[in-house]
């Protein structure tokens, strides 16, 4: 019995020992880490709203309205004006072609002194006679023309007989200035008697420097005293309207446009209303370069010309005209007569490789007379026509 209780006794000791044991193993081990503690944030300002101040205000010495200078109006607020652009003075138009003849004479030669070389032969044949009809027909003279001057230059030479260098140029000189025309008015009509303004619309092909005709006869109106408003009725043409409104720019001239690709008719109206109510002497219409093979172009430039007649009849219609195209100018010439009532010619680029014989052509095609010749590239290039001296600078000195 006793035995029993000690192996109970025994068996209780080594269970509590290894109970102890396993205990303080456990207590060895590492704890895990805490948990880390939440992070302090801080909360971003708040953006200010609609009536917050900037910041914060500060006390500063405040002062009454009675406190405060005010303006007493006697210095008063300039504010700088853009400078105005510097107007240019045009060349007088008195006499403006004498002074481009020698320009005129040097692209010439072929026709004048051609006629005067063939004249001066020892025996006048008949193989003579058609050399000096192939010249004037080569210089765009005409059919028709030719053959009357051909026939009234062998009549007169015939009576004449002998011929000095002299005899010859003063005969030549007559028979062109017949064919050529001095007796038709020549003068550009800007000045109605019963209205102001007068006006006049520029039509045209495109390439025959329409435009630019128009701001050059603006000069020459401008450098005869006259008052102009300007019609940029070339809506078709993209920067005709800038180009138009700087020529009138260097001379004081107003310009009306419209938007691009507008109605052309619409900005001729308002071209006539707003030259009415300035009070100037002239408004100058220039219209879309047309080609004369489009019908319904053509019926447009038509209404541009009913449309301005509500205000007023039409002065002058001038058709501008390229002189090197010769006989395609005759062609343009006549259509654009059947359209509108034509009643002036622009001879422009006669200064180049042009023939002296289109002035009389365009003349008999149309029957109305050429009144103005370009003679260059120059802002003072567009010069009045003068019979005597287109002629004199054709046969040379």
């Amino acid at each position: 019995m006793e035995t029993v209780i000690l192996a109970v006794v025994i068996a209780v000791v080594v269970l509590g020992a290894l109970g102890g044991l396993v205990v303080g193993s456990r207590r060895k081990k590492s704890l895990p880490p805490p948990p880390p503690a939440a992070p302090d944030i801080t909360a971003p300002p708040a953006e200010p709203h609609v009536g917050d101040e900037a910041e914060t205000p500060r006390d500063e010495p405040r002062r009454t309205i009675e406190e405060v200078d005010l303006p007493d109006g006697s210095a008063p607020v300039v504010v700088a004006e853009p400078p105005a652009p510097e107007i240019e003075i045009p060349e007088p138009t008195a006499g403006r072609l004498v002074r481009l003849r020698a320009r005129l004479s040097r692209s010439q030669t072929a026709l004048g002194k051609g006629l005067l070389t063939l004249l001066s032969r020892e025996h006048l044949d008949d193989e003579t006679w058609e050399e000096i009809e192939d010249t004037l027909l080569t210089a765009d003279v005409g059919v028709q023309p030719t053959t009357e001057l051909v026939d009234r230059l062998r009549e007169r030479v015939k009576v004449l007989g002998t011929r000095t260098p002299d005899e010859l140029r003063g005969l030549l000189r007559e028979e062109l200035l017949k064919l050529v025309g001095t007796d038709a008015d020549r003068v550009v009509k800007t000045e109605p008697e019963d209205r102001k303004p007068g006006i006049v619309m520029v039509v045209g092909v495109n390439g025959t420097g329409k435009t630019t005709t128009t701001g050059k006869l603006a000069r020459v109106l401008v450098a005869d005293g006259r008052t102009v408003v300007l019609g940029a009725a070339d809506t078709f043409r993209a920067a005709a309207a800038d180009q138009l409104q700087t020529w009138g720019e260097r001379v004081g001239a107003h310009t009306v446009r419209g938007p691009e690709a507008g109605d052309p008719a619409s900005v001729a109206f308002d071209a006539v209303k707003e030259g009415k109510e300035m009070g100037v002497d002239v408004v100058l219409i220039d219209t879309a370069g047309r080609l004369h093979t489009k019908t319904g172009l053509m019926d447009e430039l038509g209404k541009v010309k009913r449309v301005v007649e509500k205000h007023a009849p039409l002065d002058e219609v001038l058709l501008v005209l390229d002189a090197t195209t010769g006989q395609n100018g005759l062609i343009q010439a006549r259509v654009f007569a059947e359209v509108v009532d034509i009643t002036g010619i622009v001879l422009t680029k006669l200064d180049g490789t042009a023939k002296g014989g289109i002035v009389i052509a365009v003349q008999r095609e149309l029957g109305v007379p050429v009144k103005l010749i370009g003679l260059g590239e120059g802002a003072d290039d567009l010069a009045p026509f003068e019979p005597e001296a287109f002629v004199d600078a054709l046969i040379g000195d």
